[in-house]
């Protein structure tokens, strides 16, 4: 599936509500194609294997239908006509942004920075571009930085900051910024600073959220529905933690955990999953 280092695109206001499982219906479509249909050579999507899998995951069939609308408005999509039946695939702006985020997704040790490394970047922005300042902070925090005061973020590791601004069309904030690479000095209390840049509390119930729910799994479920929970669940912890330094936090930190329990639901889950799209493909029979 997708997650990282170029920016798998936020849902909008507009958006359809979240159903039940917490994710809006355009992410369990970017995690379906993630997932499940990247990476194979396999013709455009019917709408109909759209609407049985939000379905199943409790997105109405109107909200399945305006989300596959919207993401076509937005370049996102591309809507191929076979008949009387529309087929999507993903635009190849949206295949980059979803063949960059794997990189992170599919890493073996998604949580683990250079020790001792981190990336230091400040801004100043004016007032009046209060629009260019929300994308810019949500730009950075999927690039894994946390704020230590206002225009002074901070990263775990070495961060490529032009590669992530251009990622994002943001050359405007690139000439607003300067980013460096930094180590802390002796006297430093790291654990401190991590603590005041990121929500240390709430990104470590994420990861055990997961492995909770995840460690184990129905085999009577659709598999094809559960991998695409699981890659939305995954973003949702990739995007919360940004590889921050288990020896500076608590003892039982669960950050190996989660991406033990990601890795085997994965591999478990995706066989039967891709047999299951082939049927609805028409690619494979039943059985």
């Amino acid at each position: 599936m997708s997650a990282e280092a170029a920016e798998v695109p936020e849902p909008t206001g507009e958006e359809p509500a979240a159903p039940p499982n917490g994710h809006r219906p355009q992410a369990l479509v970017f995690s379906f194609f993630g997932g499940v249909v990247r990476g194979r050579d396999l013709p455009p999507i019917p709408t109909s294997v759209f609407l049985r899998l939000l379905g199943g995951l409790g997105v109405a069939e109107a909200a399945a239908r305006a989300t596959l609308a919207r993401m076509t408005r937005k370049g996102l999509l591309e809507r191929i006509q076979v008949g009387r039946a529309a087929h999507y695939r993903l635009t190849p702006e949206a295949d980059a942004l979803v063949r960059k985020a794997d990189e992170r997704v599919s890493a073996p040790a998604p949580f683990e920075q250079p020790d001792g490394q981190w990336t230091l970047l400040s801004y100043s922005m004016p007032e009046s571009r209060r629009d260019l300042r929300h994308k810019l902070r949500a730009t950075l925090t999927w690039a894994g930085f946390g704020g230590l005061r206002d225009g002074l973020w901070i990263a775990p590791g070495t961060i490529d900051v032009g590669a992530v601004f251009a990622d994002a069309g943001l050359s405007e904030a690139a000439g607003l910024a300067e980013w460096f690479s930094a180590s802390p000095l002796p006297g430093v209390r790291v654990e401190r600073f991590i603590r005041r840049a990121w929500p240390v509390d709430r990104i470590q119930e994420e990861h055990e959220t997961f492995v909770r729910t995840w460690w184990s799994w129905s085999e009577n479920e659709d598999p094809l529905g559960q991998v695409t929970l699981l890659g939305a669940d995954w973003l949702r912890v990739l995007r919360a933690d940004p590889g921050l330094p288990a020896r500076f936090l608590s003892p039982d930190w669960p950050a190996a955990r989660s991406a033990a329990a990601y890795r085997r639901c994965y591999d478990a889950l995706l066989p039967a999953a891709q047999r299951c799209l082939a049927v609805e493909l028409g690619q494979a029979v039943p059985g």
